[in-house]
C-alpha cells in the first residue's frame, strides 16, 4: 500500500485563497500522480468545483465526508486538504499531526498581515507543543509585485524560518479556471504562461 503525501493549505482567514490553491494544487499534480482532494470547508467551495470538472481532464477523487482521519484509497499519491475556515486550535493541532506539509497563504494587506501574525504565532507553538514533523511553507497570494505592501508582506514572511514557497499574482485567470472545474495550469499556455512559471516553485516543494 501507498502511503498518500498529505497537504493542507490553511489559514483561519476567510477570503485568502485557500480553496483556489488547493483545487489549482490538485489539478496540477494530477497530471503525472493519483491525487484526492478533502473538501473540510462548511462552504464546500472545492467540492462544487470538483463537480464542475470534465471527463477529459484528469480524476481526481473527492473525499465527500468529514471523517478523521479520511479514508484514503490505496492508489493515492497525494491527499489536498482544503481546510475550513475559523479553525480551532484542535482542529490545527490534528492538522499538524496528520500532514506532511502545510501551506499557509498569506495576503498582502495590513489586515491580512496583522491577522497572520496571530494565527503564525499559534501554530509555530503548537507545532513546537506537538513536536510534530509537518513542514510549513509560507505563501504569498493574490499579490502585485511591484507594490510597497508586497515588500511588507515579504519582510513579515522573513521573520519567521519557515520557507517562503513562492509567490501568486492576482489574476482572473484562478476565477476563470475555478468557474469551470479547472486549474490554472489547466488554461491555456498563452493565457497563463506566467502563472504557471509562479507555480513552479510551490509545486517543487509539495514534490521534496
Amino acid at each position: 500500500m501507498r502511503r498518500a503525501r498529505k497537504i493542507a493549505v490553511v489559514n483561519p482567514k476567510g477570503g485568502c485563497g485557500k480553496t483556489t490553491i488547493a483545487t489549482s494544487l490538485a489539478a496540477w499534480l494530477s497530471y503525472e500522480s493519483d491525487v484526492a482532494l478533502i473538501d473540510l470547508d462548511a462552504q464546500q467551495s472545492a467540492s462544487d468545483w470538483h463537480g464542475l470538472r470534465l471527463p477529459d481532464n484528469p480524476g481526481i477523487e473527492l473525499i465527500p465526508d468529514r471523517r478523521w482521519p479520511p479514508v484514503v484509497s490505496t492508489h493515492c499519491d497525494y491527499l489536498i486538504i482544503d481546510s475550513p475556515a475559523a479553525i480551532n486550535e484542535r482542529e490545527l493541532l490534528r492538522l499538524l499531526n496528520y500532514c506532511d506539509k502545510i501551506i499557509v497563504p498569506l495576503l498582502p494587506s495590513p489586515i491580512d498581515m496583522r491577522s497572520g501574525w496571530r494565527y503564525l504565532e499559534q501554530l509555530f507553538r503548537l507545532r513546537k507543543v506537538s513536536r510534530s514533523q509537518c513542514e510549513i511553507g509560507l505563501l504569498a497570494n493574490r499579490v502585485k509585485s511591484w507594490t510597497i505592501v508586497y515588500r511588507e508582506l515579504i519582510g513579515f514572511i522573513d521573520q519567521y524560518r519557515a520557507p517562503f514557497v513562492g509567490h501568486l499574482r492576482e489574476s482572473v485567470n484562478y476565477i476563470r479556471a475555478m468557474e469551470a472545474g479547472l486549474g490554472v495550469a489547466e488554461l491555456p499556455y498563452y493565457q497563463c504562461r506566467q502563472d504557471w512559471s509562479e507555480w513552479q516553485p510551490l509545486v517543487d516543494w509539495v514534490k521534496d
